[in-house]
């Protein structure tokens, strides 16, 4: 039996006034693999912010791995945020750095030694498929290559969960349709991942992955006809 990763117990959070969540709740079990869904604008990127402890809930409580919103200290932040990994939707590389050292850079923060740092990051590279890569600047790749690299950074450090904010998003359909089949050959390693989408040609094809939609302030459980 799998144990429970990630818990929203009846979580509100206003934005500027404005009610995104209301009494929301989930259960996240470790090793899923989780669409989230809904309109944009309609508090994903915000639930993944929750995630990472970036935003405190009003009302609720959050609960990741050990971590509990209502007993956190601040100073445990940096800590929880090294078991997380994050995809951003416009990647967030670091243009004066080549693909190996965007790759590399959590390593370098952990204060990893470099023969290691090599290591992991050519690992990385393999099964991203970037290792005729690393010696290349960012903006000299294409755009689902930078999402690969955007990838790569984030499980370097083996996260116990990915998070990916629209990370197909910018991407045309095919490079979107490989992006997804990363993450879910990432999530057979026993990573518990997130991807926010509002593509929903892209979950339908994989119907037989746990959805997650935003409506109404609250967080369900759905199936998506194809």
């Amino acid at each position: 039996m799998y144990n429970t990763i990630l818990q929203f117990k009846d979580v509100n959070f206003s934005y500027h006034s404005k009610a995104i969540f209301e009494n929301a709740n989930v259960e996240i079990k470790e090793g899923e693999f989780i669409f989230l869904v809904g309109e944009s604008g309609i508090g994903k990127t915000t639930m993944l912010k929750l995630i990472y402890f970036d935003l405190f809930p009003d009302k609720g409580t959050i609960i990741f791995d050990k971590y509990n919103s209502s007993e956190l200290d601040k100073t445990d932040i940096p800590e929880l945020r090294q078991k997380l990994g994050i995809v951003f939707q416009d990647f967030k590389l670091l243009n004066d750095r080549n693909v190996f050292e965007n790759i590399a850079l959590p390593l370098y923060i952990a204060g990893e030694k470099k023969e290691a740092i090599k290591r992991k990051v050519y690992d990385i590279a393999s099964l991203v498929g970037l290792m005729n890569r690393l010696n290349d600047m960012p903006y000299d790749i294409s755009g689902g290559e930078q999402q690969r690299v955007a990838i790569a950074r984030a499980i370097v450090t083996d996260p116990l969960f990915l998070l990916a904010d629209e990370p197909t998003g910018n991407l045309d359909p095919f490079i979107a349709l490989d992006i997804i089949k990363l993450l879910l050959k990432i999530n057979m390693n026993g990573t518990s991942i997130i991807v926010a989408t509002h593509n929903f040609e892209i979950v339908k094809r994989f119907q037989n992955r746990r959805i997650i939609q935003i409506k109404d302030k609250k967080l369900y459980d759905v199936r998506v006809k194809s």
